[in-house]
């Protein structure tokens, strides 16, 4: 996990598993979110508390599928749903503080879970995506 000892752990050997670019910055919901992932199939790129660190984990490798909270240690998380959204990469925002309204009119591909969040029905946003996506 960028910045607490996991970056990229596992990426290059995912194979067929989906990878989950994770952009949150409250660690305690960071870690709680990785854990459920890896149990749960995904393989994890993150999670990544700032634009500029997920910004950079975007100049490797392209990820399956992200999942943004939307405010970050540096700022609101747009400039990389930005890139994503050119990337073609499918996006799960996961935030408490965003306006649901807004985001799925900036973001209509996207899909949006308000925090608190029940991990099955984040993971059903991220298969959903995907299969939207495929």
């Amino acid at each position: 996990m960028a910045d607490w000892g996991y970056e990229k752990a596992g990426f290059e050997t995912a194979g067929s598993t989906p990878v989950v670019l994770l952009v949150e910055d409250e660690m305690i919901i960071a870690f709680d979110m990785a854990d459920q992932l890896a149990c749960n199939g995904f393989t994890v790129d993150g999670p990544y508390p700032s634009n500029a660190k997920a910004l950079a984990a975007l100049d490797g490798d392209k990820p399956n599928v992200a999942i943004l909270d939307v405010q970050l240690t540096d700022g609101d998380v747009y400039p990389v749903a930005d890139k994503l959204r050119d990337m073609g990469v499918p996006i799960v925002f996961h935030s408490g503080h965003a306006d649901p309204q807004e985001l799925r009119r900036d973001y209509p591909e996207a899909i949006v879970c308000t925090k608190p969040c029940p991990n099955d029905q984040l993971e059903d946003a991220i298969r959903q995506v995907l299969q939207a996506h495929a």
